[in-house]
């Protein structure tokens, strides 16, 4: 991931409802220059994770990073983990467990990510200033 400056920005480009209600929860794709290439909004977390990692699928993409607009369960890793995303990025604070299954799985997590920087989990390495 070349280009991690600014990421964050990109999830309020796809949460139209959040915008105007402040409830729901938003999942990007960014390529690895940090260009977003989709997202989905749901009230769920889950869901709008669910939508995205299809969406993913469907389009092919593999190299990039997820981004979640809300905390990180091991849910959301383990399932991040099945299709093969290495980077993720979150808003809020991940579990314990989170943390543990991203090890694990060799997924490079980032959390309480915002403008003016992010806690580094797991495997930093993929991060390049």
């Amino acid at each position: 991931m070349r280009n991690y400056q600014g990421l964050m920005a990109q999830l309020g480009h796809f949460q139209k409802i959040c915008a105007l209600t402040g409830c729901t929860h938003a999942a990007v794709w960014v390529s690895s220059d940090g260009m977003p290439l989709s997202g989905t909004e749901d009230v769920g977390r889950h869901v709008a994770l669910d939508k995205l990692l299809g969406m993913r699928a469907l389009e092919g993409w593999h190299d990039g990073a997820l981004i979640v607009s809300s905390r990180t369960s091991y849910e959301m890793v383990q399932k991040a983990a099945m299709c093969g995303v290495e980077i993720m990025f979150a808003v809020s604070a991940p579990t314990a467990l989170a943390v543990r299954t991203a090890q694990r799985c060799g997924i490079t997590l980032v959390a309480f990510a915002r403008d003016k920087g992010f806690n580094v989990y797991t495997h930093p390495g993929r991060l390049i200033e």
